[in-house]
Parts: C-alpha cells; structure tokens; sequence
C-alpha cells in the first residue's frame, strides 16, 4: 500500500495536545496505525502525554528541537529518530528558527 500525502487533506493543529503554538500535518489513520508527515512550527510544542496502549516512532526530516522523554530532555536533529515504547511519555519541542518535519507511526497494541 501506498500512503500518497500529498492527497491527504492538511490540517493545522493549535497547541496540540496541551503544547504550544502550531502543529501542521497530513495523517493516515487506521484500526491498528497512525501514520503522521508533520511540521512544528518554531518555537511551539507538543504537550506532554502517555503511551498506554501504543508506541510512537519519530524520524526528524529536518529541524532542531528536543524531546522530554518521561524524566529526561533529548536533543534531536535531522537523521535522528525518537522512540516512545508502550508505558512511556514523552512531549516534543521545536527550540529552533525553523520548522521540524518529521514523519511519525504510532502503532496500537494488544488488539
């Protein structure tokens, strides 16, 4: 299957789960995955959550930001990949001039 993002409807997102500023993103949802292309703006946000019944995978196309991974802060930049497992919580955080574009899966578990 192909995931075509540029036939998939964009939409902006205010702070996004309790973060701050603006979250732009095109997403593929189904019963067992979400598949996510997006940009934080800088300076914004996401907020801070739990992954009680999935896991999340963050590939950084571009940007600089950190990650608050339960009790710890993560630097990432373009190439890096963040990984939120089942039974963990992490928030997400553009520090830098420009727009972090990142593909993300969260993938559901136990169904």
């Amino acid at each position: 299957m192909i995931i075509d993002y540029n036939k998939i409807k964009e939409e902006t997102l205010l702070k996004f789960r309790g973060g701050e500023g603006e979250l732009v993103t095109r997403n593929f949802i189904d019963e067992d995955n979400k598949i996510m292309m997006s940009r934080l703006k800088p300076g914004a946000s996401s907020g801070y959550h739990s992954h009680d019944t999935n896991s999340e995978i963050v590939y950084i196309i571009s940007g600089d930001g950190y990650f608050r991974y339960d009790d710890t802060e993560e630097k990432f930049s373009a190439g890096s990949v963040h990984y939120c497992p089942k039974g963990h919580s992490h928030a997400m955080f553009n520090d830098g001039n420009d727009d972090v574009v990142y593909f993300a899966i969260v993938g559901e578990h136990g169904r």
